[in-house]
C-alpha cells in the first residue's frame, strides 16, 4: 500500500511516531517524512507519464490513504495536467500546465529535467508527424497546425536538422522546410524510454516491498 511505501521511505520516524511525545523535533521529523512522502508518490506519477501510462495514474491516484492525502497537492495536480496533455498529445496544454504550475514543477530537480525532456520528446514527434506528407512546406502552416509561435517551430526545426533527426533545410527567404527523402531514424527517444523505464522498476521494487512490511 500507499502507507506501506511511506513507512519505508523514513521507517525510523514511523516507528517512533507513537511512542515519541510531542516536541519541536517530533514535528519537524513529521515534517518531513510527510514531505519524503509526497515526493515518492509525485515520483511514481512521473514515472507513469515518462512511461506513457497516463491511464494508470487514475488508480495509483484511488488506491491508499496516502494517496488520498496527497491527491490535491500542487505538485500531484499539476503532474496530473501534463499527463492529460500527454494523453492528447496537446503541446499547448503541456505548456500552459507548465506554466500553470511552473513554481511546484520546478522546484524538484528530477521532475524538472525529465519534464523538459517529454516537453521536447513530443515536440519532435509532432513535427516530424505533420511535417511527414510534405516535400516543401511553409513554416507559418506547421506552426497553426501545431499551435506555437512560428519562431519556436523555426527555431525546433533548426534544431532537429543540426541533431539528424530531420533531413533538410530551412529556406528562410521564402519561410519554408525542404525536406529530404529517407530521413535516418533517431534512438534517443527510445534509449530515454528504456533509462526511465529502469527507475520506474525502481520505484516499483520499492512499493512492492513496503507492501509487505
Amino acid at each position: 500500500t500507499m502507507e506501506g511505501l511511506a513507512a519505508y521511505v523514513n521507517p525510523k520516524s514511523a516507528a517512533a511516531s507513537s511512542d515519541a511525545p510531542f516536541s519541536s523535533s517530533s514535528a519537524i521529523s513529521s515534517a518531513a517524512s510527510e514531505q519524503r512522502q509526497l515526493q515518492a508518490f509525485a515520483y511514481m506519477i512521473l514515472c507513469k507519464i515518462m512511461l506513457q501510462q497516463p491511464d494508470e495514474i487514475t488508480g495509483l491516484l484511488a488506491t491508499g490513504k496516502t494517496a488520498a492525502k496527497f491527491r490535491d497537492q500542487l505538485v500531484v495536480v499539476a503532474l496530473q495536467a501534463i499527463a492529460k496533455a500527454q494523453k492528447q498529445r496537446s503541446l499547448a496544454d503541456f505548456e500552459k500546465a507548465l506554466s500553470e504550475y511552473r513554481s511546484s514543477l520546478q522546484s524538484d530537480e528530477l521532475i524538472r529535467s525529465h519534464l523538459t525532456a517529454l516537453y521536447d520528446t513530443l515536440l519532435e514527434q509532432n513535427l516530424v508527424r505533420l511535417i511527414e506528407p510534405y516535400s516543401r512546406v511553409e513554416i507559418s502552416h506547421i506552426a497553426s497546425l501545431i499551435g506555437l509561435p512560428i519562431s519556436v517551430v523555426e527555431n525546433k526545426m533548426s534544431q532537429m536538422i543540426l541533431d539528424d533527426v530531420l533531413h533538410g533545410i530551412l529556406d528562410q527567404g521564402n519561410g519554408c522546410l525542404v525536406i529530404f527523402p529517407e530521413p535516418k531514424s533517431n534512438t534517443t527517444y527510445e534509449t530515454t524510454l528504456e533509462t526511465i523505464k529502469s527507475l520506474g522498476n525502481v520505484v516499483e521494487s520499492l512499493y512492492a516491498k513496503a507492501a509487505t512490511l
